[in-house]
């Protein structure tokens, strides 16, 4: 969203770029001179502009792509092993940062709340690491870079027995190798 508003504000800095340098000054005579040195300046500063904006809109990327992969913890709602739809432009990142460093591993923990039994919460907490893990080797990491682990409810986030305790147990964690 962030790019879309640099790439609009590119575009009217460029376009306000053009008018500035097309806008007449009301005298008849103008050398020939004065005209090639105006159009070349504004071709100078449109093309500044333009990189600029470039400059702005990659520089955005990457505060995007540092914030991405620093985010290290992916929450569940209660008895789903399906991430969030708002966690895949997240995992893009690290699928893609995965893809381009081979030799970086990672491990994928997951965890449950104390509610079911010990096997259920292990069970459901490797099937979290697992659709985290598939999710990753569909978008470019390859399989031998990622390992998983389920806890279960065994090292909970929150030992607090509230919703919002249980909220924060219901996760997988990317621990770097």
């Amino acid at each position: 969203m962030k790019i879309t508003q640099l790439t609009k504000l590119a575009l009217v800095i460029f376009a306000l770029s053009g008018f500035a340098a097309c806008s007449s000054t009301g005298e008849e005579t103008a050398a020939s001179e004065s005209q090639t040195q105006s159009s070349s300046s504004s071709s100078g500063s449109s093309q500044s502009a333009a990189e600029a904006a470039a400059a702005a809109a990659a520089a955005a990327e990457e505060r995007m792509r540092r914030s991405a992969l620093a985010t290290r913890v992916f929450y569940f709602d209660f008895d789903v092993s399906e991430f969030r739809g708002s966690d895949r432009e997240v995992l893009n990142f690290h699928a893609r940062d995965l893809a381009a460093n081979p030799r970086k591993r990672i491990r994928l923990e997951g965890h449950a709340d104390e509610r079911g039994t010990r096997e259920y919460n292990l069970a459901l907490g490797e099937r979290r690491a697992n659709g985290i893990l598939n999710y990753l080797i569909v978008n470019g990491a390859a399989r031998n870079q990622i390992e998983t682990v389920s806890y279960g409810e065994e090292r909970p986030a929150d030992r607090a027995t509230s919703e919002a305790a249980y909220q924060r147990n219901r996760r997988v964690e990317i621990v770097d190798m």
